[in-house]
């Protein structure tokens, strides 16, 4: 009897222990029931935003674009000795600000690539006869979980990447991944926007030409196969169970 009880004792420990195991405890970015995602922002599809610490490579002409300026010449008078092709390379530092030649220190952070580069036409009008200003941010990259194995880093090749085309670029949602939870993460990760995408009905996917920006984190939450996560938990603490009371048996019988 005393053995039943022990037996009965320990078998019950293994089920409290099982009952608080995480059954998928690879889930990453968890939210709340009745959380409230941020709303999906309705001018996404209208371009890339610049941001801090995104590099952009600048290139001016002159006479509408038909005579490129010598930005290697003017980085070179204003003290830059990085190699030629950083030359045409400036940083947009935390304060939103970025140096270029000539006019200095002027405000790029908020502004869209065309805007900026309308904008920066304006301030070297000033010095330049129909100024053309080309921008291209080069280190626009996001990082995608597309629901089951390693995230992948990906460059934004252009400024209208959408979040559809993303997930594309990493070879789609596997079955594995539940396509009605997917989240994007974006902006300070201290106070992050987070916006929610249901790809799973043509209704949802009418938000799939959302844009893209630089460090955006996009989340698409697995699937729970609470049935193989339990198996893979069981058999551990089985193997264990069975090799005790076979030593308890062997011992009682001695």
């Amino acid at each position: 009897m005393k053995f039943q009880n022990k037996y009965l004792t320990l078998i019950a420990s293994i089920f409290v222990f099982l009952s608080s195991c995480n059954v998928v405890p690879s889930i990453m970015m968890k939210t709340e029931k009745g959380y409230e995602f941020d709303e999906i922002p309705t001018d996404s599809a209208s371009g890339y935003i610049i941001s801090s610490n995104d590099i952009i490579d600048f290139k001016l002409y002159t006479n509408d674009g038909t005579n490129l300026i010598d930005l290697t010449a003017l980085s070179l008078n204003e003290g830059r000795t990085n190699n030629t092709n950083s030359m045409t390379n400036y940083l947009v530092e935390s304060d939103g600000m970025c140096k270029l030649p000539i006019i200095g220190r002027v405000e790029l952070k908020g502004k869209k690539i065309k805007e900026a580069e309308n904008f920066l036409q304006e301030q070297y009008a000033v010095y330049y006869k129909k100024p053309f200003v080309q921008l291209n941010v080069l280190n626009r990259r996001v990082t995608i979980f597309s629901g089951i194995g390693k995230g992948v880093v990906i460059n934004l090749q252009n400024e209208n990447t959408t979040i559809i085309e993303a997930i594309g670029q990493v070879g789609g949602l596997p079955k594995e991944s539940k396509a009605h939870k997917i989240k994007v993460v974006r902006g300070d990760l201290k106070d992050p926007q987070v916006y929610h995408f249901d790809f799973s009905t043509i209704d949802g996917i009418k938000d799939a030409g959302f844009i893209l920006q630089a460090n955006d984190i996009v989340y698409v939450e697995p699937q729970k196969n609470t049935v193989n996560e339990i198996i893979r938990d069981v058999i551990p603490v089985l193997s264990l169970l069975t090799t005790t009371l076979t030593l308890i048996i062997l011992i009682n019988r001695q």
